[in-house]
């Protein structure tokens, strides 16, 4: 059974982000454009984007995943003395070790266990995550932590980690980009590297099998979430597929209500849903 925190935290996070549902899940194609605001309870819309140097793999951002009461209750105590930091490369597959020049909060520590929990409960709740990652479970969460001359070199994720397959992962950025300097995740297609650096509270979702790599730090400290998510669907363009289909649904009841458009498209999304889904 949830405990109240628990409750009251889900139902914070539903709230938070009904202005998602309101608005059909608003996406951008081609670049990030301008965010919307919802002026009424100050909850940033997501972006969905598709870029020209990744033709075939859609990425979205969360903006506002945490509070910044949260944010900075969280940030406060990932940096107080008496956490337990770990070298990253403990838990590196044995192909990136070599690469992987971080630190990571103790897992086993009661720590991270809460603030995991709580990451998790955020993210896996966000219904844009629903709809577009399409998730059986979020896994594998860890806290980043880079100073100076730390990073992560090209990498690409493991196929399988102990909590599922990785089919989509994650970076929530829990420090303000004036906090540091370097330290930028860098997603890499045939057509060259993407650039993500984002504000504290924000998040880049994106299909695992890219090839990726976080630049060193030049100064300051990079503090970041990071995890996985095992979808229901594996291949990442029968998901955009899908995501494409109940965006395209969402917007139509909004101006028509349960039309007969709305009945084919519905019925087209769960049977494709029905074929492709594990």
């Amino acid at each position: 059974m949830a405990t109240r925190p628990a409750v009251a935290r889900k139902r914070a996070i539903r709230e938070r982000f009904k202005v998602g549902l309101r608005h059909g899940w608003p996406f951008l194609a081609g670049g990030t454009g301008n965010s919307g605001q919802d002026a009424t309870d100050g909850c940033a819309i997501d972006h969905v984007f598709r870029s020209p140097l990744f033709p075939n793999t859609m990425r979205f951002q969360l903006e506002g995943v945490l509070q910044s009461q949260t944010l900075e209750e969280l940030r406060d105590e990932l940096l107080a003395p008496q956490a337990d930091w770990r070298p990253g490369h403990e838990s590196a597959g044995w192909h990136a070790r070599g690469v992987k020049h971080n630190r990571q909060l103790d897992r086993a520590s009661p720590l991270h266990q809460r603030l995991a929990a709580l990451v998790s409960e955020s993210l896996e709740a966000h219904p844009l995550v629903q709809s577009a990652a399409l998730p059986v479970r979020l896994h594998g969460l860890l806290f980043s932590r880079c100073g100076p001359g730390e990073g992560y070199g090209r990498h690409v994720d493991n196929a399988f980690m102990a909590g599922g397959r990785a089919d989509v992962s994650f970076t929530l950025f829990l420090q303000d980009p004036a906090a540091y300097s370097g330290g930028s995740l860098m997603l890499e297609s045939p057509a060259g590297e993407e650039e993500v650096r984002l504000a504290a509270g924000s998040a880049i979702v994106y299909p695992s099998t890219l090839l990726h790599r976080v630049a060193p730090v030049t100064s300051g400290e990079r503090l970041v979430a990071v995890g996985w998510i095992q979808s229901r669907v594996r291949d990442a363009e029968r998901r955009e597929i899908l995501f494409d289909l109940d965006t395209a649904r969402r917007q139509i009841f909004q101006r028509e209500g349960k039309s007969e458009v709305f009945d084919l498209i519905s019925r087209s999304y769960s049977n494709l849903l029905r074929r492709w889904g594990e």
